[in-house]
């Protein structure tokens, strides 16, 4: 049986959000209606004012995304999608994408999970190995437009949802896996996983962290350390 490793993407992986650089070009294209951006300015500026939190402002953008990705059609968000991965797919951590080769050459097998969308994680994910990618999944409709719903989504609200559908194939083993996350939503994936790893965590799963005795690390600039 397999080992299997779990990461989480956006902030983790990717210096950004796979999401946020995808509604911000839907916008700039007006794919997206001008005003999307005022469904989550105020979340923005509170997070960076550092009076909110950069989960309240996400959660903003995914409301944003979803009320408006119905009717517009695939191949646009498919292509804007390429675009912002072909610019932008090496800006990553170096200790994750490290992490990933290592395991890798280990003979992991290393699972992507994201609530960006699964058609921009799949182009992202591939220059980096992954064997496996969990991301929202948009359903389309006729002359491949956007329903507006979401299939599988209990898949990521819950991660360990995940991990229990991977164990019940009976091929990996959780003898040696490894979980890196960075936000209270990945304790559920972590808490199953021998090696969980809180990398750049929040506050939130930065107290949990240090309560399991879990690895903290952090990346600042060019230094890597262990909290």
């Amino acid at each position: 049986m397999k080992k299997i490793a779990f990461f989480d993407v956006d902030g983790t992986v990717f210096r950004s959000s796979l999401l946020i650089e995808l509604v911000e070009r839907l916008v700039e294209r007006e794919v997206f209606p001008k005003e999307v951006a005022d469904m989550y300015e105020e979340e923005f500026h509170a997070w960076q004012n550092r009076e909110g939190t950069y989960e309240e402002y996400l959660e903003a953008l995914v409301t944003a995304f979803r009320t408006h990705i119905k009717g517009v059609f695939y191949g646009d968000l498919a292509d804007i999608g390429r675009e912002i991965v072909a610019e932008k797919s090496k800006h990553v951590y170096r200790y994750t994408r490290d992490l990933i080769t290592s395991l890798k050459g280990e003979g992991y097998y290393v699972v992507a999970i994201s609530k960006s969308p699964k058609t921009i994680l799949d182009d992202f994910c591939r220059a980096y190995g992954f064997d496996k990618v969990y991301g929202y999944i948009y359903d389309i409709g006729p002359q491949d437009h956007f329903t507006g719903v979401v299939t599988d989504e209990h898949l990521i609200q819950n991660k360990a949802n995940i991990v229990k559908r991977l164990l019940n194939t009976g091929e990996y083993t959780m003898k040696d896996s490894v979980g890196v996350g960075d936000t209270e939503g990945d304790i559920s994936l972590l808490e199953m996983v021998e090696t969980p790893i809180c990398f750049n965590p929040n506050n939130a799963l930065y107290t949990y962290a240090k309560r399991m005795d879990w690895s903290v690390v952090v990346e600042r600039k060019d230094v890597v350390y262990e909290l």
